[in-house]
């Protein structure tokens, strides 16, 4: 019945209450995928439930030659709550990224014809549009679909002397995830940041952070980036924006804000005021400071208890990660993909990437009993599995 692209697991789920999910039996799972990073705010957070009634009564689409009230409103609340200048609404984290490498693109262009290649990462992850295929660094997802957008470069993440190798005028943007997500949860190191700002300065390219999983709010700022001393020039951002609404934005300031003109880009459904009136309620919610102040506090309490069971079970080679953007690397002798599946067999719902690590991604509004319920959990799956 579905075309066959993802191998699903054995359940159906039927509802969901905060941090549980509910299936066709009446079975309750802790829910620590959250979508992957997207369900910021749980299942059925009363204040997203009280939004949707309100705008599926009111008003769900009127199309961009348009504007809407709830798309001025998200708009305003994200810019404000991330510093930016502009920005642009759209459906998903790839149409996001699609959208930086058009502006990617005609910047260079704008400056000389040569300046056209784009700069990526190594086990980045940024889509499976044909377009962020050609920047997603992993073999296994461009194979098949060669050939991709050309002038695309490869850059092995953290490799400060590729780096230097690879950049010269002829790059019109870098783009990269300072917290790889399907990559394995790799954080950029402080070298390689600033690396990426003094050669982008040199060289007169933008810089694009892919911010869709480690952003808005999941690492205990509004942006992974507020952290660093590199303010890219293009932001996108998708998941934890609609916090289960499918919403994807493209945020741009200073040089990047007039690049495009009426006509480069658009979207049917992009900004329409349903996801909208959705998107503004979640950054109500996760960008105050009472918010953010509690994430980074579940992630140290959450980090410190993974410690713990690392000292326990000795398979775990590394923690990884920032905030709550969480995962533990398994040594070679235990496979990721193994142990998510035993984990469901106990009620906990986890899931793999790359680099055999194991994310641990729970809603923000998780509490330190939520925490306390999956380490059990782990402690037996590990148990199980060295038998």
């Amino acid at each position: 019945m579905l075309l066959n692209v993802y191998n699903r697991f054995p359940v159906n789920f039927v509802k969901g209450e905060g941090l549980t999910l509910i299936d066709d039996k009446g079975d309750r799972y802790l829910d620590f995928v959250s979508g992957i990073a997207v369900n910021a705010l749980g299942h059925a957070h009363p204040k997203m439930v009280e939004t949707i009634q309100k705008q599926a009564e009111t008003l769900l689409h009127v199309s961009n030659l348009y504007y809407n009230e709830a798309q001025n409103k998200a708009a305003e609340k994200l810019l404000e709550a991330t510093k930016y200048e502009r920005v642009f609404f759209c459906n998903s984290g790839a149409e996001a990224n699609e959208l930086a490498l058009k502006i990617a693109r005609k910047y260079g262009k704008g400056i000389s014809p040569s300046k056209n290649v784009i700069l990526y990462m190594k086990n980045s992850f940024h889509g499976r549009t044909t377009g962020t295929l050609a920047v997603t660094g992993q073999e296994k997802y461009q194979a098949d679909y060669r050939p991709l957008i050309p002038n695309t470069v490869e850059v092995e993440f953290n490799n400060v002397a590729e780096l230097k190798a690879k950049f010269n005028d002829d790059i019109c943007a870098i783009i990269l995830e300072p917290v790889q997500g399907e990559g394995g949860l790799a954080s950029a190191s402080s070298e390689f940041i600033a690396e990426i700002k003094a050669l982008s300065e040199k060289h007169n390219s933008l810089v694009i952070f892919d911010e869709i999983q480690c952003g808005l709010s999941r690492t205990g700022t509004v942006l992974y980036s507020d952290q660093l001393p590199l303010k890219a020039d293009v932001v996108t951002l998708a998941k934890a924006l609609g916090g289960g609404v499918p919403i994807g934005a493209c945020i741009t300031k200073g040089r990047a804000n007039e690049i495009l003109v009426p006509g480069d880009h658009g979207s049917t459904y992009g900004g329409n005021p349903f996801v909208c009136s959705v998107a503004y309620t979640v950054l109500s919610e996760i960008t105050t400071p009472e918010f953010l102040a509690n994430v980074r506090k579940m992630s140290d309490y959450a980090r410190q208890k993974l410690s713990e069971l690392q000292v326990k079970h000795p398979e775990i080679e590394e923690i990884r990660g920032q905030g709550l953007l969480l995962g533990f690397k398994l040594k070679e002798n235990l496979a990721a993909g193994d142990f998510v599946k035993k984990a469901l067999e106990h009620k906990l719902l986890l899931v793999a990437a790359g680099g055999n690590v194991v994310r641990y991604f729970p809603a923000l509004i998780v509490t330190e009993k939520e925490i306390d319920a999956t380490i059990p959990i782990l402690d037996q799956v590990f148990t199980e599995m060295k038998k």
